[in-house]
This record gives C-alpha cells, structure tokens and sequence, in this order.
C-alpha cells in the first residue's frame, strides 16, 4: 500500500492540479476579466443625465410609468383610474427608488441598463447606485412637469407604444431623430440657472 501511496503523491507533485484532471476531477473553469465601465468626470459628477443615456434613461422612465399604472389599473378591475389616482400613481412612479438601474460598457459604448431596457449583456459589469436613481427620477418629475399627468395617462391609455412616443421620441424626445441612445446632436447654448 505505501508504494502505491508514493508513487501517487509524487505524480501529483509533479502534475500539480493537472492530476485532478487526469483521474476525473472537474476541469478548470476558465478566468474572465471584465472591467467596470470608466465613467467620464460628467456621467460620475452631474447632476443631469449625460445627453448620450437620455433616449435610455426616458425608455426607463416610460417603462416603470406603465408598470405602475397597469398594477394600479388591475386594482380596480383594469377600470381607468380617477385623476387624483393617476396623479398620485405618477408621483409615486417618480419617487420610487431607482436603483436596479445602471451604466453597462457593451461594445465600447456606455448604456443605461436594468428592467424594461434592451441589450443588457449577463457578463458584464454594471454600476448601480451612485447618481442615476436621482438622475431618473429628476428626469421623470420633468417628464409629469413638461407633459402633464393628463396627457401622460392619455398616452398610457392607448398602450405603451403612444407612451413611449409622447415621453421619448417626440420632436423634443430624448430619442428624437432617430437616436437609440447615442450622442444627441449639439444644442443651442442656454443659461441655466
């Protein structure tokens, strides 16, 4: 038996782990490497959501809008809601926490990434938290403030596609012209105070 033991205990010094492999151990899970986004000094510092997020940002928005009026519809029996309803809704979709909301790096390029937004890639790495639960909903209060609860209830009445055309793809949409979230066209200088 001891000549068996030694003669094991010198082949896996010298195989090292490759031992495991040679008499059915499981094989070695190949290493991935996958670096965090690197945010810009504007997309870690501002308190806006940067111009090339905005289209994803207002597809984010326009989303959890229509989950929480459909859950409050079916309520009172997928009824339409009275206005002090729908308003306290919209205010209530603002507010909420945003924090299943992120920046992904998918092929070179940063998205806003989380529930109701497309290409979101399992193996990679996204930041949440920091700015962007109150950059969404800073963008959402501007959306109810812009639009108004009656005019975004209307659109959400006539399905998500009118909602997400009213918030997103309008002349001033976020998404306007065609953009799917990319760099948005230089704009006119404006003062902000």
């Amino acid at each position: 038996m001891r000549p068996v033991l030694a003669v094991w205990l010198a082949l896996s010094l010298l195989a090292g782990t490759g031992a495991q492999e040679v008499c059915g151990g499981p094989p070695a899970a190949p290493a991935h490497s996958i670096p965090a986004p690197q945010l810009s000094p504007e997309e870690r510092l501002s308190p806006h959501m940067p111009e090339s997020l905005r289209c994803d940002a207002c597809h984010a928005i326009a989303f959890q809008i229509e989950e929480q009026l459909h859950r409050a519809e079916g309520k009172v029996g997928r009824k339409a809601l009275s206005e002090s309803d729908y308003v306290d809704v919209l205010e209530r979709s603002c507010s909420q926490g945003w924090e299943s909301y992120g920046v992904q790096e998918l092929d070179g390029e940063k998205r806003l990434a989380g529930p109701g937004l497309p290409r979101q890639e399992p193996m990679s790495v996204m930041v949440l938290g920091g700015p962007w639960p109150g950059r969404l909903s800073k963008m959402c209060h501007g959306y109810v403030g812009e639009r108004g609860e009656a005019q975004i209830y209307g659109a959400h009445r006539r399905g998500p596609a009118a909602l997400r055309e009213l918030l997103c793809h309008g002349e001033k949409g976020a998404c306007a012209g065609g953009k799917a979230g990319g760099p948005a066209p230089p704009k006119a200088m404006q003062n902000e105070l």
